[in-house]
């Protein structure tokens, strides 16, 4: 959701700098890695860090306009996030868009294998009992387009708020933001 439907917050290299992950290392998976203790400490610290950045989400350019829309429409929605999910509905409520959102239609990373894994994606298709190829994954980083791929999900994918093409070949569409998206969506371009 950071960087999708919220303005981005997350200063990752500072996450890593706190736990002492190294430079450019997945976060989640080095935690994982961790003797028990030492990986609940860094899980505590990382979700009591995440939480307070969830409490002060900003809704990023269109997002409510979009879910509200695609919500009113009857589209099944679901977030898929490498974030916790009780902090993913914190971040929805604080966005004022929570009631779009089952609970079970929210994946954190305790709830399926985080993102690049396609294992959410196919909980949706399997949930929703529709073809990946129906679905579309909405995203802005490298990880939401590898979930979504051909090899993976096989779930078209749509970059949005990335300026250029930092991932070339990976989404199927690039749109500057949720505004543009809904408008994209409106004119039946994502059916």
């Amino acid at each position: 959701m950071d960087g999708t439907l919220t303005e981005p917050v997350h200063d990752f290299e500072r996450i890593r700098r706190e736990l002492q992950i190294p430079s450019g290392a997945d976060i989640l998976e080095h935690l994982a890695s961790l003797p028990a203790q030492q990986a609940a400490d860094s899980h505590a610290w990382l979700l009591q860090h995440e939480r307070e950045l969830a409490q002060a989400s900003v809704a990023a350019p269109g997002a409510v306009a979009l879910v509200r829309a695609l919500h009113a429409a009857g589209c099944r929605l679901g977030i898929l996030t490498r974030n916790a999910r009780e902090l993913a509905e914190v971040t929805l409520a604080a966005i004022g868009v929570a009631d779009c959102f089952a609970a079970e239609e929210i994946i954190g990373r305790w709830e399926a294998a985080p993102k690049p894994s396609p294992a959410g994606l196919q909980f949706f298709a399997g949930r929703w009992a529709v073809a990946p190829a129906a679905m579309r994954m909405v995203g802005d980083h490298y990880y939401d387009l590898a979930t979504a791929t051909a090899t993976a999900a096989g779930v078209p994918s749509v970059l949005i708020n990335v300026p250029g093409d930092p991932w070339p070949g990976m989404a199927q569409w690039q749109l500057r933001d949720c505004a543009q998206l809904l408008e994209q969506w409106q004119a039946a371009e994502f059916l």
